[in-house]
């Protein structure tokens, strides 16, 4: 190999250059062969098994002199979250000192968050005491520097971690969680709601925020006080009574809650882990204003093509849409997908099938001319005929049929099979689901005598379902408005004789409901 020359080599350090190596005269000046690095070893073990750790690789200086850049680099690792009863890295450190004495005394040490001095600093304070102490100049590698950021302490820095667990990443959320996101995949939802306390009612709903909804605020100005109900998709319910300012939890949830004297406000960065309703005490006059986003939980899905029209002599096969659930991953009624306007329903796909010609025909039969220009067969329906009952529950119905539009805007009848592209709507339906008006009774008067055999009076009232003072109960079961009373004192003198109008207020009303007409009229 003498007197070949070797390929060029490059080296780089903070710069780079390249020099021709001779074999023969062994020349390994390049870019000065004292500033050349070992190859980086093994990764070490993770910091943490859970919740995001760091790990480390080292690398030798080959140099006698001092070799340019760092001889060691971190990565993250175990980005997977830690089981709900972990507790809280920070915390546990805390904790650990509980049985070292600190100025001749034990404590409980709780962590001290989101320093802007020194956020890598272990400081904790004594519970029960205004006592902070620097516990250790730096906390264990992959602890948080902030509670509201992936960015993690390594070696008692804060170094910049993005939501795709990478150090020095600066990828983000959106604000419907997705790293990176575009933000297509919620929507934002803003509203005011004011006391309804005139109705009567002793609550008022505020709104109800679905699950896995983000950046959920409310700020409610009046002296009304907020309380917050969970469901969970499996049905299991709680409640939170908010009584002073401070966080809460519920379903995996922190709520952080500010009580001030002239208003409270609620924030939940989420994901909440249930359906979430705001609810307050009504009886003042309040007003709450709230904005949230809501994940689209409903999306349009593309089917497969249907069978084909024929079975011979050409003809086609469609596609459809059906709306598809993305909590359950079930297909669900189309109306779900029509709630949100960023959903736009995919239009269907028409392929041509079968063209062999049919052994028992003399020619193809033609394919359909269905293009952009004339639209697809479709389901139409006839109004809804009016409900078989005016209360408690009826059913009303409508045809459906397959139409089919020519280019002129003609409508005819055809086949359903051209229809079967898309679900067949509904022919009934459940109406008048309300209840039925009702007699309600009220307390009976005093008897209308103060000693020996008298009459004693009611109001009787159709109270409907609204609870409203209505016709259209049945007169056949009103119940009675005077009885007869008896009062168990001997009488001593004739039986009074006043009449009516000198009696009190309370007999001549009786009287006068006594000889009114039932009511029996349909409710309005």
């Amino acid at each position: 190999m003498d007197g070949l020359e070797i390929a060029q080599a490059v080296c780089v350090t903070d710069h780079s250059c390249v020099q021709t190596l001779h074999f023969n005269s062994y020349l390994l000046s390049c870019c000065d062969r004292d500033t050349l690095w070992d190859a980086w070893g093994s990764w070490s073990e993770c910091s943490r098994t859970c919740g995001g750790g760091a790990s480390y690789s080292l690398r030798r200086c080959l140099s006698s002199k001092t070799c340019e850049g760092q001889n060691i680099k971190y990565r993250t690792c175990s980005n997977v979250d830690c089981p709900p009863d972990a507790g809280d890295f920070r915390a546990q450190q805390c904790s650990a000192h509980a049985d070292v004495r600190y100025q001749g005394q034990y404590h409980e040490w709780l962590p001290v968050y989101n320093d802007p001095d020194n956020p890598c600093a272990l400081k904790c304070k004594a519970k029960g005491l205004g006592l902070v102490v620097e516990l250790a100049p730096k906390v264990l590698d992959g602890t948080r520097c902030y509670t509201e950021s992936l960015d993690m302490c390594i070696s008692g820095v804060c170094q910049i971690v993005g939501c795709d667990h990478d150090l020095g990443s600066t990828a983000k959320e959106d604000n419907c969680g997705v790293c990176s996101g575009d933000g297509s995949s919620c929507r934002l939802v803003r509203g005011h709601y004011k006391s309804q306390h005139a109705s009567g009612k002793t609550e008022d709903t505020v709104v109800a925020v679905p699950y896995k909804s983000r950046h959920v605020r409310l700020v409610l100005k009046g002296p009304d006080h907020l309380y917050v109900e969970s469901k969970t998709l499996q049905g299991v319910k709680g409640e939170l009574i908010l009584d002073k300012s401070g966080q809460y939890h519920l379903e995996n949830t922190t709520l952080d809650y500010q009580k001030l004297s002239d208003k409270e406000v609620l924030r939940i960065t989420g994901p909440l882990g249930a359906d979430f309703t705001v609810k307050f005490a009504s009886g003042a006059d309040s007003v709450v204003q709230y904005i949230y986003y809501q994940p689209i939980i409903h999306r349009w899905r593309e089917t497969d093509f249907f069978p084909c029209s024929v079975t011979c002599g050409g003809g086609y096969q469609l596609t459809s849409a059906e709306c598809f659930d993305l909590r359950t991953s079930r297909v669900v009624v189309d109306q779900y997908c029509h709630y949100y306007p960023e959903n736009v329903k995919p239009k269907p796909k028409l392929l041509e099938c079968n063209m062999d010609p049919c052994l028992a025909s003399d020619g193809y039969k033609q394919i359909m001319p269905y293009d952009l220009y004339q639209p697809l067969p479709r389901w139409e329906s006839s109004p809804w005929t009016a409900c078989s009952t005016s209360c408690g529950g009826g059913i009303q119905s409508r045809s459906v049929a397959c139409v089919e539009e020519d280019m002129q805007g003609i409508i005819t009848p055809t086949e359903e099979w051209k229809c079967l592209y898309s679900p067949k709507t509904a022919i009934l339906q459940p109406c008048n689901t309300f209840d039925c008006p009702t007699w309600l009774a009220q307390e009976w008067s005093p008897c209308t005598v103060t000693c020996g055999p008298g009459l004693r009076y009611r109001v009787v009232l159709c109270i409907d379902h609204r609870g409203l003072h209505a016709g259209g109960c049945n007169p056949t079961t009103k119940p009675h408005i005077k009885e007869e009373c008896l009062v168990t004192v001997p009488c001593y003198k004739s039986i009074d004789t006043l009449p009516v109008e000198a009696k009190p207020v309370w007999h001549k009303q009786a009287i006068e409901l006594e000889e009114e007409i039932s009511v029996t009229e349909e409710p309005t």
